[in-house]
């Protein structure tokens, strides 16, 4: 469920219309290859995980295999990731009703939702997962209905003309913007994929973890890749021109208006708040269960560890509550404030995909070559799959630098991994001191 929960967000529902307006009807092929990419890198995660089952998930892997200092910044960061993209869906959310009601604050909807999903989370793991089982319920079905009622737009079931497919080359060619575009369109098709690495923090809580986590993996890229982005969005391109498909828009509910399906394009509406909830929730059950893992290995304060009798991190989940609620702040002031964080968003990802690979390499080192072979769900084509991951991931940062939208996130990289790795330095003078501290009681006691 945490899979499909962070399959269908505002990446399908939102930002593929700045992807369809950056390649055209080839933004198919994007999504192809940034899924590809992003698939395997699940398969490394999922390799060490089934090996190792920790909530930690990747943070833990990091400095158990790589080192403390990696370890720290990869699981700051996925925390940062979390409070980023929370701050975004609901952002969105503002945006998809604003459909009904324009001069509703964003305050408000921000409050609402925010404590809606927070309470529930404040329950129990079951809790969220009954209600995110809801929620991907809703949008999984909504898609699906989506292809079929294209489909039968195409066909001309029912009475109606046949649109047909020529929508896919009819406004400038399958190529309209070239392979710049093409590669352009990486950017936000990658951003689409992200937080699917949240599936590894439900592995200290997950049941039968070798046989669940594998299948939710490997249906990733079947259900994710092809069903949900190419064939959705594939749908949509072909029933509506990509040229009339606006920005900051969702090019669902664009299609269903603009066909004439009033109660359709409601719907879609009605969905896209749903996906915004749903990949919120997501975030708000795995943040703070990095922060305990965290503070358990003495990267955060041991306060973060304290947990309810459900076992739920409850000072971690009001403190990233409080956080949150600066979105309210942050939208008054930025009028373009969802771009900038999906530019964010995207950079803190790379972070945490490079740093997948790059410990998967340094796990397989560690175990050395006799264990790896006897691995129970082995990466493909390892280690050329890393390889050709942190390649990808080096594109997107050099196709970062020509595309005006996401020059934020290549300011926030190096300012972010400065404050990272002076955090990790202050900790460490910390912890030194206290040992020092300590020591010195100790020989004071024995005099």
């Amino acid at each position: 469920m945490i899979v499909l929960g962070s399959a269908i967000g505002t990446g399908i529902f939102m930002v593929s219309s700045e992807t369809i307006q950056m390649a055209g009807p080839a933004v198919l092929l994007s999504y192809a290859i940034a899924g590809f990419a992003v698939f395997l890198i699940l398969r490394m995660l999922g390799e060490m995980t089934i090996e190792n089952p920790d909530s930690g998930s990747y943070c833990a892997y990091a400095e158990k295999y790589w080192g403390k200092l990696p370890g720290f910044i990869v699981g700051w960061n996925w925390w940062y990731t979390c409070i980023v993209v929370s701050m975004l869906e609901l952002t969105a959310s503002c945006v998809f009703m604003d459909y009904w009601f324009p001069n509703l604050p964003h305050w408000i909807t921000v409050f609402v939702f925010l404590v809606i999903i927070y309470a529930i989370n404040m329950i129990n793991a079951n809790a969220f997962g009954e209600f995110e089982f809801w929620l991907s319920c809703i949008k999984v079905f909504s898609v699906l209905l989506v292809i079929v009622l294209g489909i039968a737009v195409i066909l001309g079931i029912k009475g109606g003309k046949a649109i047909g497919f020529s929508n896919l080359w009819a406004y400038g060619g399958f190529f309209p913007k070239g392979a710049k575009g093409l590669l352009f369109a990486l950017l936000s098709a990658a951003f689409a994929f992200g937080g699917i690495e949240s599936v590894g923090t439900t592995a200290g809580e997950a049941d039968d973890i070798e046989k669940t986590l594998p299948e939710a993996i490997n249906k990733i890229f079947w259900l994710r890749v092809f069903i949900f982005y190419i064939g959705a969005i594939g749908i949509i391109i072909a029933i509506w021109p990509w040229t009339k498909i606006a920005l900051n828009t969702s090019p669902f509910v664009m299609a269903m208006d603009g066909l004439g399906i009033k109660a359709a394009a409601f719907i879609m509406n009605i969905v896209c708040i749903t996906a915004c909830l749903s990949v919120f929730n997501c975030m708000v059950f795995s943040n703070p269960r990095i922060l305990s893992s965290l503070a358990e290995s003495g990267s955060a304060p041991k306060f973060l560890t304290k947990k309810n009798e459900a076992g739920v991190p409850t000072t971690g989940l009001k403190i990233n509550a409080a956080i949150t609620l600066l979105v309210v702040v942050l939208n008054y002031f930025f009028a373009n404030l969802f771009n900038y964080l999906v530019s964010i968003v995207l950079v803190s990802e790379i972070i945490t995909w490079g740093a997948i690979a790059i410990t998967n390499m340094r796990f397989h080192k560690k175990i050395g070559k006799e264990a790896s072979s006897k691995l129970k769900f082995k990466v493909p084509f390892y280690p050329l799959s890393n390889y050709f991951c942190l390649a990808f991931l080096a594109l997107l940062l050099i196709l970062m630098t020509m595309v005006p939208g996401y020059k934020t996130g290549l300011i926030a990289l190096p300012i972010w991994l400065c404050v990272l790795i002076v955090g990790y330095a202050c900790k460490q003078m910390y912890s030194n001191k206290k040992k020092k501290i300590s020591s010195d009681n100790l020989n004071n006691y024995s005099k």
